[in-house]
């Protein structure tokens, strides 16, 4: 159930792992009323809270990005090669990002891959992943200006 949510198979692995502490975490509660319906009810639950929260970290750093260049971005809405210049600006800008958070911005943002891919391929823990693209936001509000992408 898990993976016809997200479609990936290690976020449902990881995901799979979180219902079945969930399961058994809420037993007390369970009500003899249907143990296949509740638990794909919990299974169902956590994917969909998981989309969620991967989405609204990749928006995050988005509307970071669009903050900062919000004439820039306006324009680029109405022409695709603005489209493409700003994405290549942007693209450009990410040497500027200390060599730890640039590789999981890069991974993250412009290769789509998800907390578990990027931890994976560089040896640590998905909330790792997750404590470095904060703090690359973080790094990315205070040290880049609007003016820098006109």
């Amino acid at each position: 159930m898990v993976y016809s949510v997200l479609r990936h198979q290690k976020d449902a692995e990881d995901v799979t792992q979180e219902v079945f502490v969930q399961i058994y975490l809420s037993l007390p509660q369970y009500q003899s009323q249907g143990i296949k319906a509740w638990m794909t009810r919990i299974a169902v639950n956590k994917a969909i809270d998981w989309k969620r929260k991967a989405q609204r970290s990749r928006e995050e750093l988005t509307e970071s990005l669009d903050q900062l260049s919000v004439p820039v971005a306006a324009e680029a809405a109405d022409s695709p090669v603005l489209q493409k210049e700003y994405r290549e600006t942007i693209r450009g800008r990410l040497h500027e990002l200390p060599q730890n958070y640039r590789e999981v911005v890069y991974a993250y943002y412009f290769e789509e891959k998800s907390y578990q891919e990027i931890a994976s391929e560089q040896g640590i823990e998905p909330k790792s992943v997750e404590s470095k693209l904060y703090r690359a936001r973080k790094w990315i509000r205070s040290h880049w200006q609007e003016g820098d992408f006109r």
